[in-house]
């Protein structure tokens, strides 16, 4: 989704689009191709590879060298202005293979866990040490797009975020969103944490293929919430909100732009220190991993929140000053640099 926002602002100013992917749904296929956006899929790999040592080298579903030469032919002999690379499975390896088919090289990246071989580097996310992560991993004369004011957010963030009030701190509705997936199901775990905390009006958003679809809308119909399956509403659903319980991904950036206070649980290692990051910078409460933040957890962060006004109102202000909705114009004007 993040590439798909670079893409649009890109796509405005003139771009032409093209997405190369192994195994993309559906869903994400006719997305394209609504907005116009070629796609090329890659075939399934059946010859044997060998996985590197990167962390994340089985999510490739192929060797580098094999993805990156099943990358050139997907590029059918077109020289591109600029090739954006997304995944946590390519390194400078696979970057170095595909350098005689664009003229620079944008690297997506926020574990900091590989070396590259790029002209930007864009992690967007929120770090303690953020100024030393890329130190060495990145050639000397590559730049280097750090912080949320790079966050790559849709439009209607950007069109809202002067539009939308600081918390006072009187908190009675709130959003639960997880993400599309979230296969361990927080979601009917902040439901469950929810009953009983007073009188809310709670948002409940899940994606259409979120694997317990049918129990959370048993839910929220049996206590009064309202789901939103599949939304197009996410902006406004943020901006009306006076409290979010969500993972610590990409919505960080979204709900800040909002001004939305959290509750804020990792669903996986690379967002626990996003996670720490902003409970440190004091625009969410961070409660823990999955094995942490269970209901009982949850509910009692979350009464101690809507009871303290001065709270929610500090990390209202706190989140709104780390997003503006222009992180996507910023790369843009980069990359045309």
């Amino acid at each position: 989704m993040r590439c798909m926002t670079l893409a649009g602002a890109l796509q405005r100013r003139g771009a032409s689009i093209s997405f190369i992917s192994r195994k993309l749904p559906g869903y994400l296929h006719e997305m394209l191709k609504e907005k116009g956006m070629e796609y090329v899929a890659l075939d399934a790999c059946s010859a044997p590879f060998p996985a590197d040592e990167l962390a994340h080298a089985s999510w490739l579903g192929a060797s580098q060298t094999q993805d990156a030469i099943a990358t050139v032919k997907a590029s059918a002999g077109r020289i591109w202005d600029w090739l954006i690379v997304d995944h946590y499975a390519l390194d400078s390896r696979w970057e170095s293979m595909l350098c005689d088919v664009a003229k620079k090289l944008l690297v997506i990246d926020d574990i900091a866990d590989r070396q590259h071989q790029c002209d930007v580097l864009l992690d967007q996310n929120l770090f303690s040490d953020m100024d030393r992560r890329y130190s060495g991993k990145v050639p000397a004369n590559g730049r280097i797009l750090l912080g949320p004011g790079y966050a790559l957010l849709r439009d209607e963030f950007k069109n809202l975020h002067g539009q939308v009030s600081m918390r006072t701190g009187t908190g009675r509705r709130v959003l639960v969103f997880f993400g599309g997936a979230d296969k361990e199901d927080c979601t009917g775990r902040a439901i469950e944490a929810l009953k009983g905390i007073g009188d809310l009006e709670v948002d409940v958003v899940i994606g259409a293929l979120h694997p317990f679809r049918e129990q959370i809308e048993m839910e929220c119909a049996r206590h009064g919430y309202v789901c939103h399956v599949q939304t197009d509403r996410m902006a406004e659903l943020m901006a009306i909100a006076d409290l979010a319980i969500g993972a610590g991904g990409s919505a960080s950036w979204e709900r800040c732009c909002m001004g939305l206070p959290t509750v804020l649980v990792a669903l996986a290692d690379n967002q626990v220190d996003i996670a720490k990051a902003l409970d440190e910078f004091g625009a969410s409460i961070y409660v823990g991993t999955l094995k942490v933040a269970d209901v009982s957890a949850l509910r009692s962060v979350i009464t101690e929140l809507l009871r303290t006004q001065e709270k929610l109102a500090a990390m209202s202000e706190k989140a709104y000053s780390l997003v503006d909705g222009l992180g996507a114009e910023r790369v843009c004007q980069v990359m045309e640099a």
